[in-house]
Order: C-alpha cells, then sequence, then structure tokens
C-alpha cells in the first residue's frame, strides 16, 4: 500500500530514518563500471543535480510524497536551498556520468551537532541495478568521514525495498518511524 488516506483528503506515508555510526569502519567505495565517472560538486553543476534529480524521482512515490521532486523546477529551487544550507557539504555531493550524460546524483549536508544527512540519493531507472546507488551512497559517507562527521542520517519512503536493503546492508539501523501528510492536489501517479 503506498499511502493511508484520512477522511479529510490527505495521504499519510510511511517514511523511515536511519542511521549509522562513522567511526567505525566503512566499506570503499567500488570503483564505478568502465565507461562511468565520478563527477564532485561544482556550484555550475547545480542544473545537472537538479536535472538527474528529476529524472530519478518523477515517477516515484517520493515525487509524490516531496512534489517538488516531481519537476524540474521544484528540483532546481531544492538544489539551491542545500547547496546553501550552512552545514552544506560538497565532498559529500556528487554526480556519476556515463560518457557526457550525468545519470546519478547525491547531496550530503551536515547538522550542527555533527551528523551527516544523506539527501535524494537517485539514479536515473534506465542506470539502475549495475551498483551505482551502492557507490554514491559510499562516497558521500566517506565524504562526510573527512568533514569529521561521525555519524550519518537519511529518510527512505517505508515502500522503497532496495533502497532500504542497500541501507542496511551498509549498516544503518532503523531509528524512527515518520509519517509525512500529502494533500490529495499534490497524491498522484501517472500511468
Amino acid at each position: 500500500m503506498i499511502a493511508t488516506r484520512a477522511a479529510n483528503d490527505v495521504a499519510y506515508f510511511k517514511r523511515y530514518r536511519m542511521e549509522m555510526d562513522l567511526v567505525g569502519p566503512l566499506p570503499p567505495v567500488p570503483s564505478l563500471p568502465v565507461g562511468y565517472a565520478w563527477i564532485p560538486w561544482e556550484e555550475r553543476l547545480i542544473d545537472a543535480h537538479a536535472d538527474v534529480k528529476c529524472q530519478c524521482f518523477r515517477d516515484e512515490v517520493d515525487g509524490i510524497v516531496f512534489p517538488n521532486l516531481a519537476n524540474r523546477i521544484g528540483c532546481e529551487r531544492l538544489m539551491r536551498e542545500i547547496c546553501t544550507r550552512p552545514g552544506f557539504r560538497p565532498q559529500s555531493t556528487w554526480l556519476v556520468a556515463h560518457g557526457e550524460t550525468y545519470i546519478a546524483t547525491v547531496q550530503g549536508v551536515a547538522n550542527r551537532i555533527g551528523t551527516g544527512s544523506i539527501q535524494n540519493l537517485g539514479v536515473i531507472p534506465s542506470y539502475r541495478g549495475r551498483g551505482l546507488g551502492m557507490a554514491l551512497l559510499l562516497q558521500a559517507l566517506h565524504g562526510f568521514r573527512l568533514t569529521g562527521l561521525a555519524r550519518a542520517t537519511l529518510e527512505v519512503t517505508a515502500q522503497n525495498d532496495t533502497a532500504i536493503r542497500m541501507y542496511r546492508q551498509v549498516g544503518f539501523r532503523f531509528r524512527k518511524t515518520i509519517y509525512k501528510v500529502t494533500e490529495n492536489s499534490t497524491y498522484r501517479l501517472d500511468p
């Protein structure tokens, strides 16, 4: 079930907050397949991150839960907000390219108590299943560690079983269940 509907025409989406310790052993960042490349953060890449983010999430449940992820303008606005936050971590913000095409993205932000937060990790659907999500996750976590952060956190929609398995494999554990409210006007999945 994607959501629980309330009588007032809102939907509640179940999400998990997951955390892991960055002080202990961390798996190494795997090599990308031949023809793929890491693209480190540069401000001039805001539009590229926004384009990839939109392609990753617009047809997924997260595009319903967070309507900004379902359209290009919303993704650009989100990227601009992320990269101007005081805790923005360029070392944990990456694109992956296949040839000249950007195909995956992740951003990292830290809070005041020394916890890094994985933001919007996504791989364009036609490139999934190649280990790119795991590589992005580990690249971001190593970036957090390089900047002295001791913990990492993320949130994931409960029905995203593939992502949850990946996060648990790396060492994330469930810490809290959250219900995100979405109004009917934003609740849609195109056929």
